[in-house]
């Protein structure tokens, strides 16, 4: 397996997260992402404005929870890389799949335990 190839590809998935992490969030003072308000949208008095506003937060902050926890998990798989442990299955200790580390560079199992 070429690893070299792996991380490059995790290191590009990486700035594409983060690229899209700064669209709806802003890192705050303990260096946690924190979803952050459309700037375009301006506070109306409406409150079907209002409340289209809080959705739309809310999707925001639900999009931000799933970039957040994919970054977790390009960041383990460099790590991984870096200490030379990269592509083995966290339940049995045996290799993962090329295949599927070519279709998810950072899968954590073999294709027996992905449920696990």
């Amino acid at each position: 397996m070429n690893t070299s190839e792996m991380k490059q590809k995790l290191e590009e998935e990486k700035a594409s997260l983060v690229t899209s992490l700064a669209e709806v969030g802003a890192k705050d003072e303990n260096g946690d992402w924190q979803a952050v308000p459309d700037k375009d949208n301006v506070q109306e008095p409406d409150p079907n404005d209002v409340a289209d506003k809080m959705e739309d937060f809310n999707e925001r902050s639900a999009t931000l929870d799933t970039l957040e926890k994919r970054l977790r998990e390009v960041d383990s798989a460099l790590a991984k890389i870096e200490a030379g442990n990269y592509g083995v299955c966290e339940v049995s200790g045996e290799p993962i799949e090329e295949d599927r580390l070519n279709a998810n560079p950072a899968a954590k199992t073999c294709k027996m335990h992905i449920n696990s």
